[in-house]
């Protein structure tokens, strides 16, 4: 294993880089005939934003014209449809997310049109919802919509509160928006206010960190997410020179410091980076479980998760072939949507690798029982690289567990656990 403690974020499990074009594309009924459908996570991708981030590698547009904003909103619609009609009558969805992009870059009015078609999508009205936005968007008329829709929680990338690190992160934002942004959150009551931060900026201090920190505390918000910065191609930040050999004991030192003050300030680390407040209350309905229940996505960036097979659409960062990916999206036939066209099937051992992967990751980590129940096996042996991390002092004995080192080393952890045919298929990815 590299000594590096950033080797990158596994937050899904494999990555949309090992995603190839399925041929001949199979019909969504057919993926989902022999799927639960009881406990589903359904997920809209907003592609757009009012800027993009010298950091981020998502898949967005940056002030797209009007038109085409109009225009994807009624191709969702039709997708939504098509989609709806592949799974049975009776599927329930128990989540909801709507993600980006910014989704609250669309008006009020664009706004509780989205709204609409996830109900015609999902069907699901009073569970769990979440909602990214942003300082520049988050107004009252927007959150407004957001409140009137059922939102439980409301995620914001303040990123840092000093504007000049914020610049040098490539965000061009301004405090003022920012706190702004935050009063107008407080103001609509939506339950869960989630706050981003990252460490590791060209200049940050410790005194700095501790800055942006303390403001985020003033808020009282439920959850906070510390993001290391990476630096990764055909971003703002990958077109600049960024060599720099103290970086990551800059981040290690940086991240062990906010561990500290969150947990003063009664957060409890549930995974590298989600901290949540101990007295927050509880989210309602059901806990999703990445593990076992499936993920229906819909727009141009969305992925979707049966057991066996992860699909999306076409994959792209920089900014000419993100913009080909949604015209391309725009103009399809609405039967295209009845079919997966990119995605990566699993077979029984990476269908256990990810489950390890997305239990082990968590503080809480993986349940033996469980593991055992689904598989026939024990995860440890079927996983028998599990005892080094043991022997490094980064799992716990029973090798359920990361311990605090371990959590801590999470994406270098993740990253050494993924399988062999996944890493060729990243590996072979041209990024574009």
């Amino acid at each position: 294993m590299d000594d590096s403690p950033y080797q990158g974020y596994l937050y899904a499990y494999p990555h949309k880089t090992a995603y190839r074009r399925l041929e001949p594309r199979p019909l969504l009924s057919d993926v989902w005939s022999g799927e639960r459908q009881d406990s589903l996570f359904g997920y809209i991708h907003l592609p757009f934003c009012e800027m993009r981030c010298g950091f981020c590698n998502l898949f967005t547009r940056a002030n797209p014209p009007d038109e085409q904003v109009r225009a994807y909103l009624g191709q969702l619609r039709r997708e939504a449809r098509e989609v709806r009609d592949s799974l049975r009558p009776d599927a329930r969805f128990s989540r909801l997310a709507i993600g980006g992009g910014t989704p609250t870059y669309l008006t009020a009015p664009e706004l509780e049109e989205l709204f609409g078609i996830a109900a015609d999508a999902f069907g699901a009205t009073g569970v769990p919802m979440s909602v990214e936005t942003s300082p520049a968007t988050a107004t009252p008329d927007r959150l407004e919509v957001l409140a009137g829709h059922g939102t439980t929680r409301v995620s914001i990338g303040v990123q840092s509160f000093l504007d000049a690190e914020a610049h040098a992160a490539g965000r061009p934002q301004r405090l003022a928006e920012v706190l702004a942004a935050l009063q107008a959150i407080r103001d609509a009551r939506i339950p869960v206010l989630n706050l981003d931060l990252i460490y590791g900026i060209d200049g940050q201090t410790p005194q700095t960190w501790q800055h942006s920190l303390d403001e985020a505390l003033r808020w009282h918000p439920e959850e906070i997410y510390l993001y290391p910065l990476y630096v990764r191609p055909l971003t703002g930040l990958g077109r600049r020179a960024h060599a720099r050999a103290d970086w990551d004991r800059q981040r290690q030192e940086l991240y062990r410091q906010a561990v500290g003050v969150l947990e003063d300030a009664g957060y409890v680390r549930h995974s590298m980076r989600q901290f949540r407040r101990a007295d927050a209350p509880e989210p309602d309905g059901p806990d999703y479980c990445c593990q076992d229940d499936g993920t229906v996505g819909l727009g141009a960036g969305s992925r979707s998760y049966t057991g066996g097979l992860h699909y999306s659409f076409d994959y792209a960062v920089a900014v000419p072939e993100v913009r080909a990916v949604i015209d391309d999206y725009i103009s399809r036939p609405s039967g295209d949507f009845r079919h997966a066209e990119f995605g990566f099937h699993l077979d029984a051992v990476e269908q256990r690798r990810r489950w390890l992967l997305k239990s082990l990751l968590r503080a809480d980590g993986v349940d033996a029982v469980a593991y055992k129940e689904r598989f026939g096996t024990a995860h440890d042996d079927d996983f028998p690289q599990l005892t080094e991390l043991a022997d490094r002092g980064w799992l716990s004995g029973d090798r359920t567990t990361l311990t605090a080192e371990g959590l801590s080393r999470s994406d270098a952890i993740g990253p050494w656990l993924v399988s062999g045919d996944v890493r060729e298929a990243m590996g072979t990815y041209v990024p574009r």
